[in-house]
């Protein structure tokens, strides 16, 4: 169904944004969240970083439809019972009709190594776990993270206080190594000080309590890396890991406890590694021994190596974004129904984006992504963009008044300048680009529309606007629009219809000599007609092809 949905051009509305507009930086779009994704292929396809998507639960108290347009006039009668309830024996097979094309379409525009995200409960978590794996493949699948959100709303003698979310990624091989955590920051500040110790000459008890002193100043700040309070005899900070019980047969091997000349005393299921690492980590003075001689060996471990995992449990108050969503909004009683806390997505994000990513969240609501992306980058300096879509009659005076009342303030107290790349570009969809449309003249696209489309269709890439450099030289509605993969592609085209039917806007002999004249390598022309043959072409070497509009499109439709 993704294949089928037509191509709708974004078009920009400065009067509900910030900012002059553009389409390379923050943007909120108005309109279904399935065409808006097709619309965002040309120009932003393969590079999207993070996803962060809050689809509806299909609780069957939801007020939702599936409503997406389809041909088949089975698929007509089989979807004619809505809206969809909880006695509707097929909203499991309607929840991953609406899921499916969308889920596809994000895929599209994520890049390699990009992260998804995707809130659910219990209503879809098995089904939405399967259509993931079934997408994305299933050695994508990262993880299920359980928030504990501290809100029990199940029926049955069960307290549930807790949702899901599903973390998958594409291209597992991609997917940075070490996600940098929200504390990273700290612990720079640790192995700094680390540095300064050991720089000093310090006897070790003085060393100890410098950082005894620092450690109760930092306390708040060190909770993930606490158990790194011990310092060695050079000054470096340490923790103890065990080196024991690897969960089936381990390795056995003896060992001499040089604190008390008794034989260190054997794990019951053996040791987590053979006796070379273990001379290994004698020569590097890493195992630790004790004064009790019952007492197992233990592994010393830096923190200059300290990796932190995103933890698969978050305990977050559920009840935060409400109150959040209020001090934005004091003078409505209740501007949006279960919207999530900003905390919760920032935390995503802290770990999975790099200081110039972009997330995208095609089921935007309140528009807490964008809240979101907003203070990570006023936390860490940071120049993130967000893509938020949001199809519903509230996505101006709620998604992105939000947006704006986080960067200027609410209306009583509002800045007059927003901050560093604190803008947004607020955009509806245009009409559809469609054959019949466009042979009959009706619904002829603006030339960067018609480009972009072109282009993604050629190439897979996304569209630069920017990079469209107009050839009058050449010849009438003349521009070039790039190149890639050694091919130079050019469009003959202006939104006339009567143009469009002139000899002007047709591929002459002379405009394919300009073209080739132009630069090295093959030559793909864009245009309504051709006045010159492929032989005429070949005789005079020219390596310069033709693809007729509007049929070029014919790919994207029937693909």
């Amino acid at each position: 169904h993704h294949l089928t949905v037509p191509f709708r051009p974004l078009e920009m509305d400065a009067a509900k944004g910030i900012g002059a507009p553009r389409l390379d930086g923050n943007l909120i779009i108005h309109g279904d969240n399935l065409h808006a994704l097709k619309a965002l292929l040309p120009t932003h396809a393969g590079k999207v970083d993070c996803v962060y998507i809050d689809p509806p639960y299909n609780t069957g108290k939801d007020d939702w439809s599936y409503n997406d347009k389809v041909d088949s006039p089975m698929i007509k009668e089989w979807l004619s019972s809505n809206p969809i309830n909880i006695e509707d024996a097929l909203r499991h097979d309607k929840w991953l009709c609406m899921m499916w094309p969308r889920l596809k379409l994000i895929k599209e525009l994520m890049k390699p190594g990009a992260v998804l995200f995707v809130s659910i409960d219990d209503n879809e978590i098995a089904h939405l776990k399967v259509a993931l794996e079934e997408i994305f493949g299933d050695q994508s699948f990262l993880g299920t993270i359980i928030w504990k959100n501290a809100t029990d709303n199940n029926p049955t003698n069960i307290a549930v206080e807790h949702e899901y979310i599903h973390a998958f990624c594409l291209d597992r091989g991609a997917v940075a190594p070490h996600w940098k955590s929200p504390w990273s920051d700290i612990k720079d500040a640790m192995l700094d000080l680390e540095r300064e110790l050991i720089a000093s000459g310090e006897a070790i008890e003085i060393i100890q309590k410098r950082y005894a002193k620092w450690f109760r100043q930092k306390k708040p700040e060190l909770a993930p890396l606490q158990e790194y309070n011990a310092i060695d005899s050079g000054g470096i900070f340490t923790a103890s890991r065990s080196v024991h019980n690897p969960g089936k047969e381990g390795y056995r091997w003896e060992l001499q406890n040089p604190k008390t000349g008794l034989p260190v005393p054997q794990p019951m299921m053996g040791y987590r590694f053979p006796e070379g690492t273990r001379d290994e980590l004698l020569a590097q003075d890493r195992i630790i021994f004790s004064e009790d001689p019952e007492q197992l060996i233990r592994l010393k471990v830096y923190l200059r190596d300290y990796r932190e995992k995103m933890p698969g449990v978050v305990e977050i108050d559920g009840r935060r974004g409400a109150n959040e969503l209020k001090a934005l909004f004091p003078d409505r009683k209740q501007a949006f129904k279960n919207p999530k806390t900003h905390t919760l997505i920032e935390w995503f994000l802290s770990f999975t984006t790099q200081a110039d990513s972009l997330i995208l969240d095609s089921f935007a609501g309140s528009g807490t992504t964008g809240h979101a992306v907003l203070e990570l980058n006023r936390r860490d300096g940071g120049n993130r963009r967000f893509i938020l879509v949001e199809g519903e009659t509230y996505a101006a005076d709620l998604t992105a008044e939000r947006v704006k009342r986080v960067v200027l303030g609410p209306p009583a107290v509002q800045v007059q300048e927003p901050r560093r790349g604190e803008s947004f570009t607020y955009c509806t969809l245009g009409a559809p680009v469609e054959m019949d449309a466009i042979l009959s003249g009706e619904g002829l696209p603006a030339p960067a529309a018609m480009a972009g489309l072109l282009w993604h269709t050629a190439t897979a890439q996304p569209f630069d606007p920017a990079s469209m450099a107009p050839a009058p030289d050449i010849g009438e509605g003349m521009a070039r629009l790039g190149t890639f993969a050694g091919r130079t592609y050019w469009l003959i085209y202006r939104a006339d219809l009567e143009w469009l039917k002139s000899g002007e806007a047709a591929l002459s002999l002379s405009k394919a000599r300009a073209i080739a004249a132009s630069g090295a390598g093959n030559h793909l022309v864009f245009a309504p007609a051709k006045f010159v043959s492929r032989e005429l072409l070949a005789r005079e070497r020219l390596d310069v092809d033709y693809a007729p509009l509007p049929f070029a499109l014919y790919r994207l439709e029937t693909a």
